[in-house]
């Protein structure tokens, strides 16, 4: 199977989560505990696509079992110098094919301090649409994070990424 290139294809998922990342700026809410500073806040990073390839089962088709491998560079959402802060990683597989197109994705956030692991759906692939995706855990810093990750597309090869941390 030869792979589909991101200029083909656009933005990448996520996750990824992470893709389907998966950037400039963050934002952060904070409460005042020691507990809402390490854990309950809200970051916000841009994924720039870096690579994505899809290896399809029926080539020139969308067919359950297809695979989406992705790679973003991560940046903090307000910084506008776009300094690199992390990466994502992204992989999907089409568990329905046609124009209601569904993927299973699962991706990791490689991120200062640690790296948090994104798992969900993300429906009709070659739209780009926006979804959401549940943060299933991280490490270091990010040990034991649960939470919510949504994605919206922010024009060609790049998403934004509002991670909602529980």
């Amino acid at each position: 199977m030869r792979p589909i290139r991101a200029a083909c294809l656009g933005t990448a998922t996520l996750v990824a989560l992470l893709a389907c990342a998966p950037v400039a700026g963050a934002a952060a809410t904070d409460t005042g505990s020691a507990h809402a500073r390490d854990k309950a806040r809200t970051i916000t990073l841009r994924a720039v696509v870096r690579e994505l390839h899809r290896f399809p089962v029926v080539e020139g088709s969308v067919s359950p079992g297809d695979r989406v491998v992705a790679r973003s560079d991560l940046s903090y959402f307000s910084d506008e110098t776009h300094t690199k802060i992390g990466e994502s990683h992204v992989t999907c597989t089409t568990t329905r094919g046609g124009a209601d197109e569904a993927e299973q994705c699962v991706a990791t956030y490689v991120l200062p301090g640690g790296e948090l692991t994104v798992q969900g759906m993300y429906f009709n692939y070659l739209d780009q649409g926006p979804f959401d995706n549940a943060i299933t855990g991280g490490t270091g810093r990010y040990d034991k994070a649960r939470g919510s990750v949504h994605s919206e597309p922010n024009g060609p090869g790049v998403r934004t990424f509002t991670i909602h941390l529980a």
